[in-house]
């Protein structure tokens, strides 16, 4: 029971849902693609990330200094509650207009997505 707790509170907020849409329509995508794209601080994402890291959705790699996700494959009962969430995110026009915005942040060099962020000094 646990574990079915810890996914729907996941899955409670707004933004997760919006990067678990994101992922769906990516395989992978960087710590700092999913920042952009829900316009938050990377503290912020991260702590979001963690919550669907420590659920068991989302699965993290590092990469040198950049960290992607993509959604968990490993959990079967969590593909029926993924399956649903498709269904009903489908014509949501939130993610309608994120997969849009997703389009040109995946288009961006993560380095200059980085500077645009947290500014020159972060990648020399």
């Amino acid at each position: 029971m646990k574990k079915m707790i810890s996914v729907f509170k996941a899955l409670s907020d707004r933004n997760r849902l919006r990067v678990v849409a994101a992922l769906d329509a990516h395989n992978e995508l960087c710590a700092c693609q999913i920042t952009e794209l829900l316009k938050v601080t990377g503290a912020t994402a991260s702590r979001h990330m963690s919550v669907l890291v420590s659920a068991g959705l989302v699965e993290s790699r590092k990469d040198g200094r950049w960290v992607h996700y993509r959604l968990s494959d490993n959990d079967a009962p969590l593909g029926s509650v993924l399956e649903w969430i498709r269904a009903e995110y489908s014509s949501d026009p939130q993610i309608l207009k994120d997969r849009n915005a997703l389009a040109q942040i995946t288009a961006c060099d993560p380095e200059e997505l980085c500077r645009k962020q947290r500014g020159e000094e972060c990648c020399p």
